[in-house]
């Protein structure tokens, strides 16, 4: 019996923290919601090897052509809202769509059974460690999301989305992925370092301390966390710039 109720006592920590950063989001994004009445800016690509400060000129926004996939998801199942089809134009982002990437990214129905394959790992241990391990694993996720998607952008003003690169050889386009993790452009189209990326992993991998076992609490965990979620995010990235390629091979386009 004791073991079971330490066991839902760290459930319910976990859920807590969850809790408490949906109740955080939910009221900046109702501070953060800009003032309607502007007209939506495009932000056309900002190149691999633009230096930061660099101003990029607004063109009309332009939709995706008609009957081209929207790139909602990878393979049809994986979660790809945030990322623009280098043939199209978005308008400028605001606060409230950041948050809705968020939201999205984090409640997808097909997240859950992925997340169920991460707890997997680890086989051998029992069922109230599997049941942990998936809500850690639901909760970093979380954190990260709204972290580098909505939380920091909205304060730093930058844009969370991915603009495929579309053009150039292959290794251009796959350092260009790779850069994205440290690099991207403000609201305003201007290439910055990409702060929201590296401080929101930093921000959700501390505070993970608060229900992680207290084995796994220390300094040097919290920094693999941190290392290894920008790792899957730059991995991320590289599946989001060569996805219309593949897709064109699936489809013998």
């Amino acid at each position: 019996m004791a073991p079971l109720l330490l066991h839902l006592g760290f459930v319910r920590r976990v859920l807590g923290v969850c809790a408490c950063l949906l109740v955080y989001v939910f009221a900046a994004r109702g501070r953060a919601q800009e003032a309607t009445g502007q007209p939506p800016v495009a932000l056309p690509e900002v190149a691999a090897g633009e230096a930061p400060g660099s101003e990029v000129a607004p063109e009309p926004a332009r939709d995706q052509p008609a009957g081209q996939d929207k790139p909602g998801r990878v393979f049809g199942v994986l979660p790809n809202y945030t990322t623009v089809d280098a043939a199209a134009r978005a308008p400028r982002i605001t606060s409230k769509q950041s948050f809705r990437f968020a939201i999205e990214n984090s409640l997808d129905p097909y997240v859950f059974p992925f997340l169920g394959g991460v707890a997997l790992i680890g086989a051998g241990q029992g069922a109230n460690d599997y049941s942990r391990r998936y809500a850690t694993a639901f909760a970093d996720k979380t954190l990260s999301n709204f972290m580098t998607t909505a939380v920091l952008p909205s304060m730093l003003r930058q844009d969370p989305r991915y603009f495929q690169r579309g053009s150039g050889g292959f290794w251009q386009r796959a350092a260009y992925a790779a850069t994205r993790t440290v690099a991207t452009r403000s609201r305003s189209g201007r290439a910055e370092v990409n702060f929201s990326e590296i401080g929101g992993n930093g921000a959700a991998a501390a505070i993970g301390t608060l229900y992680y076992p207290a084995s796994n609490r220390s300094a040097a965990d919290a920094l693999a966390r941190w290392g290894m979620q920008i790792l899957w995010d730059a991995a991320s990235n590289e599946l989001k710039e060569f996805w219309p390629d593949i897709r064109g091979k699936l489809r013998h386009e």
